[in-house]
């Protein structure tokens, strides 16, 4: 390594150094009275360990100090919970464009469920649902290689891959104890968040919102006017499946069904800026109608929000299987290097104050479905979407639940509900 290379790691190795000093500062000031001699201790064996390995680890060239305490970060990160993350910079600048809307790979949403990589939820006419990949379906292995000790974010980068390339998955389905080999070929993902509004008869709508971003209460808007100006009396919108998204976005949701004013979510955190409450707005058009929403166990965070929002000012009836269960608050913090911090920060609370982490929302009417009743829903969707038609509404076990409660129906209350 010549004198020039030298200097400059060693300038970065100071550089670095310092900034863990001042971030040390920042946290000394904070816990002051707890142990600051023990911190700066701890501290201080960590950058001994990087110094010996710098000087000692038998290939020189492959480590350097910034490789190092990227590794530090990422390792002691992780460690928290599977939402918690420390992105380099070129991962947090594809981050950035994901959120965008436009994005490659298979098109799932994954977490870690008691350490086994799993799917949150297949988002909608992407090749991770038309493969039929079910929400709590087990990732074990991906192009055969275990998941067993593997990173969500190593997972993840696994999966993507450039549009027309295949990922072999191999997928443990818990409740059939089926293990499943799967060739799926990526491809660009756009979604569009609101989908198949439509008259089901003449006086029930029917809408789905398969995420929550920056678009959907526009687009929710411009579907709940079409659907009025059919004559709509009461509305079904369908969450089953739907992994999430912006917060912002499910207040903007909420408010299309609730009073301005009202109470859609708590959130709850250390940090005083943590503690509070989100409440709706005033947004038109505004659906003041009956109400059903579907959720199964592919609905998580913001559908969440929603679902336990509507359900607990008693706005609406909930029907299908208990949610995902994935209720905490990640927020995203630049560094100066152009890498990022995503740090669980909080959780969310329902208006009644239920948690929603590793909990879920209950629904007021349990309709389960069997193995053989989801692979032939899938199927019914799949051919539906082929041929440009709707699915017929027999072939949707908890679709026709929903359907006959708007008319009227009076169905046995699960032990799901809190009414007697």
């Amino acid at each position: 390594m010549n004198r020039y290379r030298k200097l400059s790691l060693s300038v970065l190795a100071v550089g670095l150094v310092i900034n863990l000093l001042i971030g040390y500062s920042v946290y000394s000031r904070e816990t002051r009275e707890e142990n600051d001699a023990e911190a700066l201790r701890r501290l201080g064996v960590m950058m001994r360990v990087m110094m010996l390995i710098r000087q000692n680890y038998v290939d020189p060239e492959a480590i350097d100090y910034q490789t190092l305490i990227y590794h530090a970060l990422r390792g002691m990160v992780s460690q928290l919970d599977p939402h918690s993350s420390f992105l380099e910079p070129e991962e947090y600048q594809q981050m950035r464009e994901t959120t965008e809307g436009r994005f490659g790979g298979i098109g799932i949403v994954v977490t870690m469920r008691e350490q086994v990589l799993t799917v949150v939820s297949p988002i909608e006419d992407t090749p991770g649902s038309r493969a039929g990949l079910q929400a709590g379906d087990q990732i074990i292995a991906i192009n055969q290689q275990s998941t067993k000790d593997m990173t969500l974010r190593d997972a993840v980068a696994l999966m993507k891959g450039e549009p027309g390339t295949e990922v072999e998955l191999t997928i443990n389905r818990p409740d059939s104890d089926e293990v499943l080999e799967m060739e799926i070929v990526r491809d660009i993902i756009e979604v569009s968040s609101v989908k198949d509004e439509r008259m089901l008869d003449d006086s029930i709508g029917y809408l789905r919102i398969t995420q929550f971003d920056e678009t959907t209460s526009a687009r929710l808007g411009d579907a709940i006017k079409s659907l009025s100006d059919q004559g709509v009396q009461g509305l079904i919108v369908d969450l089953r499946n739907n992994p999430g998204g912006l917060l912002t976005a499910a207040v903007q949701v909420s408010s299309r069904f609730l009073p301005a004013g009202t109470t859609v979510v708590h959130t709850e955190g250390r940090d005083p800026d943590q503690q509070r409450s989100y409440n709706s707005r005033r947004l038109r058009p505004h659906f003041e109608k009956p109400l059903v929403i579907l959720i199964n166990q592919g609905s998580a965070s913001a559908s969440e929000i929603v679902a336990g929002s509507l359900q607990d000012n008693q706005r609406a009836v909930l029907v299908g299987t208990k949610t995902f269960g994935k209720g905490s608050v990640q927020s995203l913090i630049s560094l100066p290097d152009g890498s990022a911090l995503r740090l669980t920060t909080a959780n969310y609370y329902t208006p009644g104050r239920r948690v929603i982490h590793e909990q879920g929302i209950e629904p007021d009417y349990e309709v389960e479905l069997s193995q053989e009743q989801r692979q032939r829903l899938a199927e019914a969707r799949r051919q539906a979407a082929e041929e440009g038609e709707f699915i017929d509404i027999d072939a949707d076990p908890q679709l026709k639940f929903a359907f006959g409660i708007l008319h009227g129906e009076e169905p046995a209350k699960t032990a799901a509900s809190d009414e007697p």
